[in-house]
């Protein structure tokens, strides 16, 4: 199965309407001949917190979502994607309720890192935690073992508790290996095309290293897995947050990446008014790539555009995005900040809010990214040009909440009368019909404050020109009766 050359779109399964029935309705509804690329469903399993990213089984659906029958119907009109988190599972998941029961006894024990499968006794060392890419202060969790009341310390790469609510899995064992093709085997079942490799840059640990993205039991981790997926005629897409030689490595192995440079390079065009910086990145990126501009993070800065943009320029326009309301995550350990102690993980907000909410301007944005080469996915609340959502942060604590508004039906068919959803939708359209996108891309020479991109292929041909001092747009293309024809974007 290919991976189709349209626009994707990126959703909870209960952000639009409430349960993934609804989302069916209002994507055949609303967006039938928009995400002719498919959907990706964000996790729907049922989990115990990180919103889904925690998940305790992939067997099923969290029941306030619906079941397999919904992401089977969803499938019938659109490729779904869904995530694995190859790092991770709940500590809620029966594996590790059960060896949290009966400790080293239980039958799941081996998908579990215990401590002594790194160190002597099972003592961690410091120098070793030292020189690690951390998630949080420790890479492990103490937990206590019912039966014998003995402390357990067990690998933990994420979580904002303590003890972690996501346990790492040992992906040598065999036991974690059946497990994953269990999993990829079932949604062969139930129809998913894609399966995204969430957090697959930690599988790989080795002490004396970052335990991040370790060469060369990464790629024999992704060619194991790979396999599998082949056999069962499903994607893969590695998502991994890194120093961008490290994505590059993995386009090299021939793997679908994340471009998570393109979107902090489109808002330094836009704020600043130039385009030297994106011109250059446009011409030397790899194209087997999906795009993107927001998600249900932030937009990334550290560590990902790392040596592509000095520190200084980057805080200027870091707080331009705070002064627009966004809000930051930053980098824990400090050997992964800036020598000038610059620590921006990433910027949170809306992406229409971060651009003060001029249509113009969001809409050079979009049409920029559907003309960088790639699988372009859409959020569902840049879909719906949503504004940053504050009151979700209040209650619920959690920053990224500014990005990950659910939409009632009522609100979904209030922001579809808006101008700026009806001009973005009509710019999908022609991103999904237009044959040149199929063909050849060029960076066309152009002043700083413009930008020229264009796709050819055969007799179709298009031309996008966008003015950085006004935010107009322009699409000069073929049409179907051969003559040049223009759309203002």
């Amino acid at each position: 199965m290919a991976v189709k050359n349209q626009v994707q779109l990126i959703t909870y399964p209960d952000s639009l309407g409430g349960n993934l029935k609804k989302l069916n309705q209002v994507l055949l509804r609303h967006f039938s001949d928009i995400f002719k690329g498919g959907v990706h469903i964000l996790p729907p399993f049922p989990s115990s917190g990180d919103r889904g990213f925690a998940p305790l089984t992939y067997l099923e659906i969290e029941p306030s979502f619906g079941n397999w029958d919904d992401i089977r119907e969803i499938g019938e009109k659109f490729d779904v994607l869904v995530d694995l988190m190859v790092n991770h599972i709940s500590r809620k998941s029966e594996y590790f309720q059960d060896f949290l029961k009966i400790g080293r006894k239980s039958e799941f024990a081996d998908l579990f890192i215990t401590l002594e499968k790194f160190w002597k006794d099972g003592e961690p060392v410091q120098d070793d935690i030292d020189k690690m890419f951390l998630r949080r202060k420790v890479p492990y969790s103490t937990y206590i073992i019912e039966e014998t009341a003995d402390e357990e310390k067990v690998w933990t790469t994420f979580g904002k508790t303590d003890p972690s609510e996501q346990v790492d899995l040992d992906t040598k064992s065999p036991k974690v290996r059946q497990l994953l093709t269990e999993y990829l085997l079932n949604f062969k079942k139930q129809n998913v095309k894609i399966v995204r490799l969430d957090a697959v840059g930690y599988v790989s640990k080795k002490l004396g290293t970052s335990c991040f993205f370790i060469e060369p039991e990464i790629y024999e981790f992704l060619d194991w897995i790979k396999e599998i997926a082949d056999t069962l005629g499903i994607e893969l897409l590695p998502e991994v947050h890194a120093h961008y030689s490290i994505q590059y490595k993995l386009a090299e192995h021939g793997c679908w990446i994340y471009d998570f440079i393109l979107p902090y390079q489109i808002l330094e065009t836009l704020i600043n008014k130039s385009s030297k910086n994106l011109q250059y990145y446009l011409k030397n990126r790899p194209h087997k790539q999906f795009t993107m501009l927001d998600c249900h993070d932030g937009i990334p800065v550290k560590p990902d555009l790392d040596d592509l943009i000095d520190s200084k320029e980057a805080k200027k326009l870091v707080d331009v995005c705070v002064e627009r309301g966004s809000t930051l995550s930053l980098i824990l350990s400090d050997e992964h900040k800036s020598e000038d102690g610059f620590d921006v993980h990433q910027i949170r907000c809306s992406y229409y809010s971060v651009l003060n909410c001029d249509d113009d301007a969001y809409l050079a944005a979009r049409a920029i990214q559907f003309f960088t080469p790639g699988v372009p996915q859409v959020y569902y609340v840049g879909l719906l040009a949503g504004e940053n959502d504050y009151e979700s942060v209040e209650k619920t604590g959690e920053g990224r909440e500014i990005n990950r508004h659910n939409f009632s039906i009522e609100e979904i068919e209030q922001s579809l009368e808006k101008e700026v959803v009806q001009r973005l939708l009509k710019l999908i359209r022609f991103r999904n019909e237009y044959n040149a996108f199929n063909g050849q891309f060029s960076v066309l020479e152009s002043a700083n404050d413009e930008i020229r991109l264009s796709w050819k292929k055969d007799d179709k041909h298009c031309t996008l020109f966008i003015d950085l001092k006004t935010f107009e747009s322009v699409i000069d293309y073929v049409g179907e009766d051969g003559n040049v024809e223009q759309y203002f974007v």
